[in-house]
């Protein structure tokens, strides 16, 4: 959230939850999944954050933060570089660059996920393209075409 706290005029989400529904959202919208960690133990009750799609939600908690929690998880990651690490801590890029992962600066980040979010959906898929013609609409066509039946 630092990265949205840092531009001008920018009204993002003003808490935690907010901010994973939003990255859940663009998540989905591009056909990826992610997970996101927040120094702290968080809220109490944190059942609103496991039922927000696409993103899995951790809390560092007490005694640790959350740029030790990531770099563990850089290293944990036996496909390293299918990881995306959003962050603009030099600490975390450099241990993304370092085990071949992508490093993205969280304003970059930000810029992107507003820009996704805001295009309007294109025009809806027409029903045939993912059921089929119907019988007689095959059939108009064969006979369009040439092809008795």
């Amino acid at each position: 959230m630092w990265a949205i706290r840092q531009c001008p005029d920018e009204t993002g989400p003003n808490s935690d939850y907010q901010l994973c529904r939003l990255i859940g959202r663009y998540l989905g919208l591009i056909g990826e999944s992610g997970e996101i960690v927040f120094d702290g133990t968080g809220p109490p009750e944190k059942r609103d954050f496991d039922q927000i799609e696409n993103i899995e939600v951790f809390f560092a908690g007490a005694g640790t933060d959350t740029d030790t929690i990531i770099e563990e998880k850089i290293q944990a990651s036996t496909a390293p570089k299918r990881l995306v690490i959003v962050s603009s801590d030099r600490r975390l890029r450099k241990a993304a660059h370092t085990k071949k992962a992508t490093a993205v600066k969280s304003e970059a980040f930000w810029d992107d996920m507003r820009k996704q979010l805001s295009r309007k959906p294109g025009p809806k898929e027409p029903r045939e393209k993912r059921n089929g013609l119907t019988e007689g609409e095959t059939e108009q066509w064969l006979e369009i075409f040439g092809f008795d039946q």
